[in-house]
């Protein structure tokens, strides 16, 4: 899909969509626990859609209508999945499903090309350790059964999606376990989220020390009956950046003392407005392409904690780099640090999202101010698919080209 954002201004009041973090977390414990549990304030994009099939396949059901989704859970019993559990492009489904088949009977999973070839190093050495089949072969990845209890050490410079897809798992299993995460663990506040909504359906995880965590076996899952789905910072952050410049939007539904990382974008957004701004992004990776946008229409920054941006949907900072050169723009790329520069001109040709709905969502921000195009806009269907219908009901000039 191709757009024509025209120069124009964002006013008005948006509702926030329900964060996808917490949605995929909340969906696989409501399908390890027994009976229904209801999510209000529920919509629905290709990601979530992914961990919906994955869980359909190890024996939970779902249905959806007027933005409540009810899940009938499996008890904590884990069918061997009879079919291939496509992942679509999402790293999270991906990753928190491996451990929970693997607490079963084992199955068999793929993705898109680019899914399947983000890292997944942390899965290789535990299951090796764990005498588990792991392997993966043209996009194919076979996951053995047998999961066992025990201690499971993970490097902590890796996404935290590998911590969180054993928690879900290790408390299925007779015998207790320990996460030891080695380093300064990034991402640290999705941790955190997990172990909350672990805390909200029953299932009990302590932090024994900084970076171990104990896990008691044999838990059982229990539903909390209704559940509502906070907003989601982190798509939240790409409509209060348009504050940043010029607009005036009101975000509503978004929980001010909610664990989600990307809450800190505001403070950091304020921060950008300062002379040579300096911001460690370890935590909210996934504000790396707002940040690097609204750099680039104010006074520059350097960005630090990037290393990660590589193992995104895209090369986020290559990506960010390629696209804001077109708007007159230089960014210097480092092994962990990103410096973008000013100067924001109307770029000479349509710019790109990479198949990036974070890089999409930044792109259509300095469209806003410059005019032009946006190629691969569809992208944001991944996580924010109203994104577009959104900006025009708060005025910015969106129109397919």
């Amino acid at each position: 899909m191709r757009l024509r954002i025209e120069k124009s201004t964002a006013n008005g009041s948006i509702c926030a969509p329900p964060s996808k973090s917490e949605l995929h977390r909340a969906i696989l414990c409501a399908a390890l626990s027994g009976g229904v549990t209801k999510m209000t304030g529920f919509s629905p994009s290709e990601d979530i859609y992914a961990t919906l099939r994955a869980i359909k396949a190890i024996g939970a059901d779902f249905s959806a209508s007027d933005n409540v989704l009810s899940v009938t859970g499996t008890g904590g019993s884990i069918s061997c999945p009879a079919e291939t559990i496509d992942c679509g492009e999402c790293g999270s489904t991906l990753r928190f499903i491996i451990p929970i088949i693997a607490a079963g009977t084992g199955g068999i999973l793929t993705g898109s090309p680019k899914l399947m070839s983000r890292p997944l190093s942390v899965y290789d050495v535990v299951f090796a350790e764990k005498r588990i089949d792991f392997s993966l072969n043209d996009g194919i990845l076979t996951v053995g059964g047998g999961l066992t209890a025990g201690n499971y050490i993970i490097p902590g410079d890796v996404s935290s999606q590998f911590v969180s897809g054993l928690l879900f798992a290790l408390p299925l299993l007779p015998g207790d376990s320990r996460i030891i995460v080695t380093g300064r663990i990034e991402s640290r506040p999705y941790i955190v989220m997990t172990i909350k909504m672990l805390e909200r359906f029953g299932i009990n995880v302590s932090e024994e020390y900084p970076g171990t965590f104990t896990i008691k076996g044999s838990q059982i899952y229990k539903s909390p009956g209704c559940f509502h789905v906070p907003g989601d910072w982190s798509n939240a952050a790409a409509l209060l950046a348009f504050n940043e410049i010029g607009g005036c939007l009101e975000i509503s539904g978004l929980d001010t003392g909610s664990t989600q990382g990307d809450k800190v974008c505001p403070e950091l957004f304020e921060r950008l407005r300062g002379e040579a701004p300096q911001i460690d992004i370890s935590d909210c990776p996934d504000l790396g392409p707002v940040l690097m946008a609204l750099a680039a229409a104010e006074n520059g920054a350097l960005l630090t904690g990037t290393s990660r941006l590589r193992l995104k949907e895209s090369d986020r900072g290559e990506a960010m780099k390629e696209e804001l050169k077109a708007f007159g723009v230089p960014v210097e790329i480092g092994e962990n640090t990103i410096r973008v520069g000013s100067g924001l001109k109307a770029p000479a040709r349509p710019v790109d999202s990479h198949n990036d709905h974070r890089i999409a969502m930044a792109l259509s921000l300095l469209l806003s101010i410059t005019g032009g195009e946006l190629t691969d806009a569809q992208a944001i269907n991944k996580s924010y698919p109203g994104f577009y219908d959104r900006l025009r009901d708060a005025g910015v000039l969106i129109y397919e080209a």
